[in-house]
């Protein structure tokens, strides 16, 4: 089961999973090719950043924006929807040709979260927006 499954309070419901951009995968398989090269000098750093995506969650609940890492040790990064302020996309030039990006939610009395290699980080954005948009209407209904 996942960190976020895992993570869940009473009521909260996992509204939507990032799965990483395809290039991240270009990415790592470059490292052990780099590695063959390098007659595996270079093996230890792309098994570790193998890892360190594999063991990478990143997604939004009914509640919160939730970015796990961490092979052995575990960060992880959560923001409640209610403490949104802002929202940014960063992509690069190889980003907006092959679709990927990084999102970052910026709330208040919190650090940031930062969702990296997201496929079109326009589309996470909306679903961050939608699952906040959708956390106050229930407030506001429970409140009624």
């Amino acid at each position: 089961m996942s960190y976020i499954q895992e993570s869940l309070s009473n009521g909260e419901e996992v509204y939507r999973l990032f799965p990483h951009h395809w290039m991240i995968k270009v990415s790592i398989a470059l490292h052990f090719v780099l590695a063959l090269f390098t007659v595996g000098i270079w093996l230890i750093p792309a098994i570790l950043i193998w890892l360190g995506w594999k063991n990478t969650e990143q997604g939004v609940t009914n509640k919160r924006v939730i970015r796990k890492s961490g092979i052995i040790a575990r960060k992880t990064d959560e923001m409640r929807l209610t403490a949104i302020e802002s929202i940014f996309i960063n992509q690069t030039i190889l980003g907006r040709i092959f679709g990927f990006g990084t999102v970052t939610v910026i709330g208040r009395g919190q650090g940031d979260v930062t969702l990296k290699w997201m496929t079109d980080p326009l589309q996470v954005k909306r679903e961050i927006e939608n699952a906040e948009h959708e956390s106050r209407q229930s407030m506001l209904a429970a409140a009624r």
